[in-house]
């Protein structure tokens, strides 16, 4: 896929992400939490903490909940997993999931596609897996 395919918007290096923090970014005027978690998996979610209102996401602490690589919220708490927004402890309040985007690593640079939800990505998980994007994409 080209750089310059409709829907996907070059946001950085990989390079310039921190493995198991996270970096906000504006993509199509949103602003989205870019987490590393792995040598070339670059996951991404909201920026805007639910619960406190705050853009704080990409400031949270990255950890892991049963297999699920998770963020838990710099300000209440609450954790996420990573990969579909889910909600897995809200802290005795009433859960509120992620937006989630696909991310993309090619030559390096990191894509961040057209938003998604958890609803979306549950009946397409396939959009927020890299590795199937590019099975999917290949010519």
């Amino acid at each position: 896929m080209s750089r310059t395919q409709p829907g996907w918007t070059l946001v950085c290096q990989l390079t310039d992400l921190v493995p198991e923090r996270g970096a906000a970014a504006l993509v199509d005027g949103a602003q989205v939490a870019l987490f590393r978690v792995g040598d070339r998996e670059v996951l991404a979610v909201q920026q805007l903490d639910p619960y406190s209102g705050a853009h704080v996401m990409s400031r949270g602490i990255v950890g892991s909940r049963a297999g699920a690589v998770t963020v838990a919220s710099p300000m209440y708490k609450q954790v996420f997993d990573l990969r579909t927004g889910r909600c897995l402890d809200p802290v005795g309040k009433e859960p509120h999931d992620l937006r989630t985007w696909p991310v993309r690593v090619e030559d390096d640079v990191v894509l961040v596609g057209r938003a998604g939800t958890l609803v979306d990505a549950l009946a397409a998980p396939h959009l927020v897996t890299p590795a199937t994007l590019d099975a999917r994409e290949a010519p």
